[in-house]
């Protein structure tokens, strides 16, 4: 059994929990080793205080599932059957004294299927188990932020081929595409998330969908991108002016990178997550731009690109060594520019180390 594996199955005993349901996949891919994603079909992993775990997949990833590093039982369903009579046949079958309680990630679990699995439990209490799983994935192994250096080896990997992809005319999709055709050829299955090329004053949109607004000169272009390597996840965002832009987007970067630089000297155990945030959003305030910072400083990743903790105003939440989080400041001003800058850190004993390293100086192509 793993650490993380075992570390659950102690809190469930410590908590007097009979068992555990997880149906969110990264969180069955952390505590199992199995990455899938099941789309609409069922992927769980049971969890008992006492009895073995087991895996439940698709029919379709049974063998794979088997064939991974997980251990132990694997149960799979064909289409035509109802998953939750067999799961709950399974929990009873795997469960040495009874159930009298199980816990399961409401912060994923959708209300469709916690009915279908209420039905089969209707004299059950269920027990929320994600403030567990996010304390659990808080602080990173060795091992695991090891993996997220690599993931953020090929962010700047992205960055390069996305920088070598602007000339005037080519569309923000079209360097979208290059971006994540050269990364697979090159190995890599799976973006962190959706990639995100902005160009000119799409870029004041935080969230936009690149679509076909060209490149134009003189003025930024803005990447937001990750990839998923080997289970873990790489976040960074860079703004980089194609030309000369105006003088007023020239000025938003700069106190951008002012933000960002002064918030990442910052990192330290001890310091708490809106003290971060606040350290970046006074530079962003007091340059006039305040209302322009719509979003949180940052956010934590690692099997996912989005995990706790939130890097935000008035968190109280403190910071401890091992932690894993993004450091993304941006001003958005609509008609003129937008800029973000970001990189994902681990923090050290004294400080944090940074997963990306294209740099975050002003550079025009």
């Amino acid at each position: 059994m793993n650490i993380q594996l075992n570390i659950l199955q102690n809190w469930l005993v410590e908590q007097s929990v009979d068992a555990a349901f997880i149906n969110d996949p990264s969180t069955v891919a952390y505590l199992s080793g199995y990455e899938s994603e099941p789309h609409e079909r069922i992927l769980a992993l049971a969890v008992f205080a006492t009895g073995k775990p087991f895996l439940f997949t698709p029919e379709l990833e049974k063998e794979d599932a088997i064939k991974s590093e997980w251990s132990h039982d694997v149960y799979g369903y064909l289409d035509n059957e109802d998953p939750w009579a067999l799961i709950a046949k399974y929990f009873q079958s795997h469960s040495s004294n009874g159930l009298k309680n199980i816990a399961i990630e409401k912060d994923f679990l959708t209300v469709g299927r916690f009915e279908k699995l209420q039905a089969f439990f209707p004299t059950l209490s269920f027990i929320d188990i994600t403030p567990k799983i996010q304390t659990m994935k808080l602080i990173k192994t060795p091992d695991e932020i090891n993996k997220m250096m690599e993931a953020g080896k090929w962010a700047d990997r992205a960055f390069e081929i996305g920088f070598s992809a602007i000339k005037e005319g080519i569309s923000e999709e079209e360097i979208v595409a290059e971006i994540e055709y050269r990364l697979k050829k090159e190995g890599i299955k799976e973006m962190s998330f959706e990639t995100m090329v902005l160009t000119g004053d799409n870029a004041a949109s935080p969230h936009g969908t690149p679509g076909k607004r060209q490149v134009q000169l003189n003025e930024f272009v803005l990447f937001d991108l990750g990839v998923v390597h080997n289970g873990y996840t790489s976040d960074a965002t860079r703004t980089i002016a194609f030309g000369e832009p105006s003088k007023q987007a020239k000025e938003i970067y700069a106190i951008v990178l002012e933000a960002h630089n002064a918030a990442l000297a910052a990192v330290k155990p001890g310091i708490t997550a809106g003290k971060l945030d606040k350290i970046a959003r006074t530079i962003i305030t007091e340059a006039g731009f305040g209302s322009y910072f719509t979003h949180r400083l940052g956010h934590g990743l690692g099997s996912s690109v989005h995990e706790f903790p939130s890097i935000m105003q008035d968190s109280d939440f403190v910071i401890q060594e091992g932690m894993c989080f993004s450091i993304e400041p941006g001003i958005y001003v609509p008609g003129i520019a937008g800029v973000r800058i970001e990189d994902c850190v681990v923090v050290t004993k004294d400080g944090c180390e940074v997963f990306t390293h294209t740099p975050k100086t002003y550079t025009s192509i």
